[in-house]
């Protein structure tokens, strides 16, 4: 029985690509639990001050959210702001290169709905 080539998974030839995939590199940036929910806070609700994060986060303690704002800072994900006030005021918004993880989060959120969410 002839089979319709064009509804068939297409093969890529990937005796290189694992040479060069990026993906080692993308999980160190935006790996892990919080990082992304720490992303995702940012880049869709805007600046947050650092409580107004933690409370939005849920579940993580101060210093595991320092540590993963410092990670994602240093990696050019999040703008750190200190206002010379007192109490000291610091505020954290996402970059240009955080923001353009939206349709990638967007591209999540279409598959887990897709797939049925709870499976």
């Amino acid at each position: 029985m002839p089979t319709d080539i064009s509804s068939q998974p297409t093969q890529r030839d990937t005796s290189d690509e694992a040479e060069f995939c990026p993906m080692p590199d993308i999980a160190q940036l935006i790996g892990g639990k919080w990082k992304l929910i720490v992303l995702q806070i940012l880049i869709f609700r805007g600046t947050k001050r650092f409580n107004e994060l933690r409370r939005a986060v849920g579940n993580i303690t101060q210093t595991m959210l320092t540590n993963q704002l410092r990670a994602l800072e240093n990696d050019g994900l999040v703008i750190r702001k200190v206002y010379a006030e007192v109490p000291p005021r610091v505020e954290y918004t996402a970059t240009d290169k955080a923001i353009a993880l939206t349709d990638m989060f967007h591209a999540m959120h279409d598959w887990w709905v897709s797939c049925g969410s709870s499976d």
